[in-house]
């Protein structure tokens, strides 16, 4: 059985092979033929193909030219800088601002003179800057040095920051200064736990009107004038504005 399957295979295989190849065309047995006359005729429309000869000789034209860019406006966005604007931004970006201070009312007045004296108008102000009084806890005043130097071993023994209070307070120590009497006031009290006896708060200095001079505008041109203010800038320098 399975032969005769093999072989009807083989024959059907023989025959399909035949008959593709027109062997069998004589007994009426062929594929149809298929030339380019009848592949025209299953096209759409084939009376509007058209067959395009080039000629390789004759080069082929070039790609058109961009367009020209229209020119742009002078006040439009992307113009050109003009040449005075560019140095107008370069000065404006080397101006810087500074300042120098605190000067109390006495240095501030000697300082306005040179200021005016010296620089243009305009290029400089005075801001009020008020002083903070100071307060500190103090020791003293002693009856003389002796008596000093005894407290200093005392403190030392009991390790107590101290030093010389200064000024109209000596002969006497300072164990602190603070921006506030509250804060005095509590160091003081933390002091006494620690054996201080007899510390006590005092204010060293008021509250009193304050200056800073500020220049908004630095340039080259100001800064080179600014040496004017040197001797009346009472060992204070100039810094970057805050």
């Amino acid at each position: 059985m399975l032969r005769l399957a093999v072989a009807a295979l083989l024959l059907a295989n023989a025959g399909y092979y035949a008959w593709t190849q027109g062997f069998l065309g004589q007994f009426g047995l062929a594929p149809e033929e298929q030339s380019e006359p009848q592949r025209m005729d299953q096209q759409i429309r084939p009376e509007t193909l058209q067959i395009l000869r080039v000629n390789p000789g004759k080069p082929s034209a070039p790609p058109p030219a961009p367009a020209a860019a229209p020119p742009t406006a002078a006040g439009s966005p992307s113009a050109a800088p003009s040449p005075a604007d560019a140095t107008a931004v370069a000065a404006a970006d080397t101006a810087e601002c500074l300042q120098a201070g605190v000067f109390d009312e006495r240095q501030a007045e000697t300082l306005r003179t040179a200021a005016a004296a010296g620089l243009p108008a305009g290029s400089w102000v005075m801001d009020p800057t008020p002083i903070p009084g100071r307060w500190m806890v103090y020791m003293g005043r002693f009856e003389d040095i002796e008596t000093l130097d005894r407290k200093r071993a005392e403190l030392r023994a009991r390790k107590v920051d101290h030093d010389r209070a200064g000024g109209t307070l000596e002969f006497g120590l300072s164990l602190g200064r603070f921006s506030t009497k509250e804060a005095a006031e509590r160091e003081l009290a933390n002091l006494n736990t620690r054996g201080v006896r007899t510390a006590r708060v005092i204010q060293e200095r008021p509250d009193s009107p304050g200056f800073t001079l500020r220049l908004p505008s630095v340039n080259d041109a100001l800064r080179a004038r600014l040496d004017s203010l040197r001797t009346a800038m009472a060992g204070k320098t100039l810094r970057t504005c805050a």
